[in-house]
């Protein structure tokens, strides 16, 4: 990456999605999809390329006129943050999808995999080209971890979940090298269910992220979080899976610290690791002010050097209204702002 200022700024992932794009009325009235739901999009299927294409040139636009740093496609393509990828692999049955529970306890649909689990071309490619031709800025694009697939699938297949992520982390691992050298300068897993399911995450999550990430050269990052805000109302006060993280060869790490209001001593177990650093509360539309943000900032620097800090959202802003988000972007390069003339 290009030399970054101090305490830069990027997304975790999504922006808003415009209302013309997707009906966020049904997209709030449910668990995010884990197999397709093309009904989701407002646009016909023939322009719906061309739908997509547009809404992340606003995407980028507005994340470049809010003042960030490193700039995310706003994940526009996307029905969730994880099904268009585990949707495009070899081995899952699209026609008959089967049942998993969510991280709610409650039964939802997902993919049924029936046969080995394999990558059947690059799947988010074109994407970071896109959004690499119509940026100078840095750039992150984000794809589904393999601990957390494994656990949105119904195994048909291996029989034991280990070996299931494994094939996952395989997969992934393929797609990283692909992303990074499509141009992407940081390329993040998304690994919520390491947070929902720590056990299962410390006995063979942590193998299957260090697949995921073999022969890597490029930055890499690991968002763990608590869920939605829109739809995961809940917060635990800390995480249960964080150290762990530490040994491994990831770059950067993810977390929310602004709706759980989170003891930021926990960054103390990464002290090897760049923290993004979650500092907007993503349950209100209130949008904070810029020295809220800048005060969230300051109760990580006792923990964590700055020149290890990313300042980013709690989780993706996908959920919130359009001029929602846009201010509470705004509000986090001012806060951002703020701190970096303290320190400087």
């Amino acid at each position: 990456m290009s030399q970054m200022p101090l305490l830069p700024t990027s997304l975790v992932g999504s922006h808003a999605q415009p209302d013309w794009l997707i009906d966020k009325e049904k997209l709030a009235k449910r668990f995010p999809p884990r197999t397709r739901a093309k009904e989701l999009w407002r646009v016909d299927e023939q322009w719906l390329e061309q739908a997509w294409d547009d809404a992340t040139i606003v995407a980028i636009v507005e994340q470049e006129q809010a003042g960030l740093d490193i700039i995310t496609d706003g994940e526009m393509r996307r029905e969730s943050y994880s099904n268009r990828f585990a949707t495009a692999l070899n081995g899952v049955d699209m026609e008959n999808h089967g049942t998993a529970l969510d991280r709610s306890g409650e039964p939802v649909p997902v993919p049924r995999v029936i046969g080995p689990i394999s990558r059947r071309h690059p799947v988010q490619v074109r994407d970071v080209e896109f959004l690499r031709a119509h940026t100078d800025r840095a750039t992150k694009i984000t794809v589904p971890g393999p601990f957390t697939m494994s656990q949105q699938a119904q195994d048909d297949f291996y029989g034991d979940p280990a070996e299931l992520a494994m094939a996952y982390a395989a997969a992934v691992n393929e797609e990283i090298k692909d992303l990074h050298a499509a141009g992407a300068d940081v390329v993040q897993l998304d690994e919520p269910y390491m947070q929902a399911r720590s056990e299962k995450a410390r006995e063979f999550g942590v193998k299957a992220l260090e697949r995921a990430l073999e022969g890597v050269t490029g930055t890499t990052a690991l968002h763990i979080c608590f869920g939605y805000a829109a739809l995961i109302h809940e917060r635990p006060e800390g995480y249960s899976f964080l150290p762990e993280l530490e040994e491994t060869a990831i770059d950067q790490v993810s977390l929310e610290t602004a709706q759980s209001n989170l003891d930021c001593k926990v960054l103390e177990g990464l002290p090897h690791k760049t923290v993004i650093l979650g500092v907007l509360d993503l349950s209100t539309h209130e949008v904070e002010s810029p020295e809220t943000v800048a005060g969230r900032i300051r109760k990580a620097l006792p923990h964590v050097d700055a020149r290890r800090l990313i300042i980013a959202p709690d989780c993706g802003l996908k959920y919130l209204p359009r001029e929602v988000a846009r201010g509470k972007m705004r509000a986090m390069v001012d806060g951002a702002a703020i701190v970096r003339g303290e320190i400087s």
